[in-house]
């Protein structure tokens, strides 16, 4: 760990950056060009090696021929403008994946002792109700929040306007993630599907066959590992903010509590949700998204090198997770080789940037949000159809740019004839009104 002194002297190297400003993890001098150009050396023909072949899906549109580029060096420039995130919503999906308008699924975060010996393996054979991860639910969730919510998101959209909702981009927070750890990924690719809907571009991730096959061919000590993150979460949040946890329940991974937030990176202007896992129970913490804390289990840290991998590796997506919606702090349980948590740690968002700084060719933040940035920009240039049927699909694989296909009335299309009607009827009594 950096020694205080330590962390100031690598915080002067670099005045300008938003997380050397000690007001703001999103705030930061920007100066007036406002470089947020996808043009040039990142935006350029594919080779035909690297555009992805869907197969012959009925309606596929032959490829276009521009890329995106993933090299990280094209995006070290200064971090683009990431306005702090706003909570303008929530829902609950109950023990059957039902949707629930409201946060009856919050829990509350409880301080586990110094040494918590926390059993990570207790539950697994007969406490355990696993959702159904083979059942792919798209948006289907945020859809149902955007539309028992449309009053919140429609402030500046007049009848006239051809934009149902008051926003650029509606997506999940992981999709953003794996955005932003894209120019530091080195071994799974990932499928998004794009859509172009009444003026607002929705983002869905497809499986990719590399998933696929790891999900059907995983090992069972994989499978209870992964169990392992649920059940520290059982040992460390209550129901409520005047109870205890209660780690002799059922873990039951259909639950969930899901924060919905608004805001803006650079001009695209985003309405994403994710996953949350507790909230702090003082009574007297900010209002959401800052009071909300993300919990990770990790192998216990015994040498310099774990301590390092930690920082290069896995310190990238967990603060790609929490800093797009304003999560301020993640606590890691750290766990023997038995499933045993022997100690916790807290990492603060705004700090993790100079944890890195003494990391040899360590990722950086601004690489991150710049290329999610650009990305997005190559997303409004390309898909530019306003019809729920079209799908541009874009594929990146690891080295290689990112690249897209268009397919019409195909099995990759996720917008439901519910959501559809539902706004489009919704904007014509707007323009009848």
């Amino acid at each position: 760990m950096l020694t205080k002194v330590a962390m100031d002297r690598h915080r002067s190297h670099n005045p300008n950056s938003s997380y050397h400003n000690h007001q703001s993890a999103y705030k930061r001098e920007r100066d007036d060009n406002g470089r947020n150009h996808w043009e040039n050396k990142r935006f350029r023909p594919n080779h035909p090696h690297q555009q992805h072949q869907s197969g012959s899906t009925p309606g596929q549109i032959s490829p276009r021929s521009q890329g995106l580029s993933t090299r990280k060096e094209l995006y070290e420039r200064d971090f683009p403008v990431y306005k702090q995130p706003v909570e303008v919503g929530c829902f609950s999906l109950d023990s059957e994946r039902r949707f629930f308008n409201d946060s009856r699924q919050m829990r509350y975060y409880v301080e586990p002792d110094r040494n918590p010996n926390f059993d990570l393996r207790d539950g697994y054979k007969d406490r355990f109700i696993k959702r159904d991860d083979s059942v792919k639910e798209k948006l289907d969730h945020i859809l149902r929040w955007i539309v028992a919510n449309r009053s919140k998101l429609n402030s500046r959209v007049t009848p006239a306007s051809s934009c149902a909702l008051d926003v650029d981009f509606v997506t999940w927070r992981g999709h953003l993630t794996k955005l932003l750890t894209t120019p530091y990924e080195t071994r799974e690719g990932w499928l998004l599907a794009v859509t172009r809907f009444r003026g607002t571009l929705y983002i869905s991730e497809v499986e990719t066959e590399a998933a696929h096959r790891e999900r059907e061919n995983r090992t069972e000590r994989h499978e209870e590992m992964m169990y392992w993150g649920y059940k520290f979460e059982q040992y460390t949040c209550a129901d409520n903010i005047h109870s205890l946890p209660d780690p002799g329940g059922v873990v039951n991974t259909n639950e969930a509590f899901c924060t919905v937030v608004q805001t803006r990176l650079a001009d695209h202007r985003l309405l994403f949700s994710g996953e949350v896992d507790c909230r702090d129970k003082d009574p007297n913490a900010p209002a959401p998204p800052a009071c909300y804390v993300e919990l990770k289990t990790s192998a216990e840290i015994c040498t310099p090198k774990q301590r390092s991998n930690l920082h290069r590796f896995k310190l990238l997506k967990w603060w790609a997770q929490s800093f797009l919606p304003g999560v301020p702090r993640v606590v890691a349980g750290f766990r023997d080789h038995e499933g045993v948590v022997v100690s916790t740690e807290t990492f603060h968002i705004s700090k993790i940037s100079h944890l890195i700084k003494n990391e040899y060719n360590c990722w950086k933040p601004t690489v991150c949000m710049n290329f999610c940035c650009d990305f997005l920009s190559f997303v409004k240039h390309v898909a530019t159809e306003d019809n729920p049927s079209v799908v541009y699909l874009f594929s990146w694989e690891p080295h290689r740019d990112v690249t897209y296909s268009i397919h019409r009335d195909s099995h990759y299309s996720f917008l439901p004839h519910w959501y559809v009607e539902e706004i489009t009827s919704g904007q014509d009594s707007q323009h009848h009104s």
